[in-house]
């Protein structure tokens, strides 16, 4: 079972070099060089310039994803361009409302003679829930969805909620679609980046809702996010408990086994195999990226 761990993935502005350097150290899973909302109009050139330089260095083990600006901005289609030739893992097309958006995004990249690289795909505006099934089918390259909470709610005019209660439909019917078609999907950001037991609070929400991780904003964030969407050492003792029940009744040709007094059958099988995996792809990557 090949797992990535998308615990935390944290946006890094691609105008600031000190940012992108400072990345290289950082105990994330997943790392955002941004040419969009980070990035001033003036500076747009600049910064594609510098993350295309960027994406030389060694990042270890972590997944380096880069957020383009839409193509139907002035510098969507050359920001995709210049990118082809640098292989980032991912290119993220925000606010898609459409499986035409990612359509378009995959005849550019073959244009520039790209046929493989995972694109991960932001779902921020109503439109975009409502076709959120069909962007989340529309490609085998499209491998991520990401929530952007904060424009989902300001297009909604929700107040603003700790509980986020005015946006949870919205995420569970994002999750659904995730799950239907076979793809990760990361929460969005929380904004007060001096607010831990805030954060923490958001993360086991998200947790709950179904999501692989939380898209974060600040480095200070990081640990939180690890923690949160690792799977619990209880839950890996238990998953250890099932495969072993598990092995055992079928050795002895039983169909289901008993952990703890709770039948065990095939889909607690695949559970138990999904945490352990996770946990075996978590260790793995922390001893390649973060030492």
């Amino acid at each position: 079972m090949q797992i990535k761990p998308r615990r935390s993935v944290l946006y890094m502005p691609g105008s600031n070099q000190r940012a992108l350097t400072k990345a290289r150290e950082l105990a994330a899973d997943a790392l955002i060089f941004d040419l969009e909302d980070a990035v001033a109009p003036a500076a747009k050139q600049a910064a594609r310039e510098q993350v295309c330089a960027a994406l030389q260095n060694d990042y270890g083990s972590r997944e380096i994803a880069v957020r383009v600006n839409p193509l139907d901005t002035e510098w969507g289609r050359a920001d995709v361009t210049a990118l082809a030739m640098h292989k980032p893992h991912a290119l993220i097309l925000p606010k898609v409302e459409s499986a035409a958006q990612v359509d378009a995004l995959v005849e550019l990249l073959r244009d520039s003679g790209v046929d493989q690289c995972e694109l991960w795909a932001m779902i921020e505006t109503p439109h975009g829930v409502l076709n959120v099934a069909a962007i989340a089918a529309s490609c085998s390259m499209l491998t991520v969805l990401i929530m952007g909470t904060s424009d989902l709610a300001k297009d909604m005019r929700l107040p603003s909620d700790p509980e986020r209660l005015g946006i949870i439909p919205l995420l569970s019917q994002c999750v659904l679609a995730a799950r239907a078609y076979g793809l990760d999907i990361l929460d969005g950001v929380h904004l007060d980046v001096t607010d831990p037991a805030g954060l923490r609070a958001v993360c086991e929400q998200g947790k709950a809702l179904g999501f692989d991780g939380k898209t974060l904003i600040h480095p200070n964030q990081l640990a939180i996010a690890n923690e949160v969407f690792a799977p619990a050492a209880a839950a890996v003792d238990h998953a250890r408990k099932v495969m072993t029940a598990w092995r055992q009744a079928q050795q002895g040709g039983q169909g289901v086994a008993v952990v703890d007094g709770k039948l065990v059958e095939n889909l607690h099988v695949e559970q138990a195999q999904r945490v352990l995996a996770m946990q075996d792809a978590i260790a793995l990557r922390q001893s390649a990226a973060f030492l």
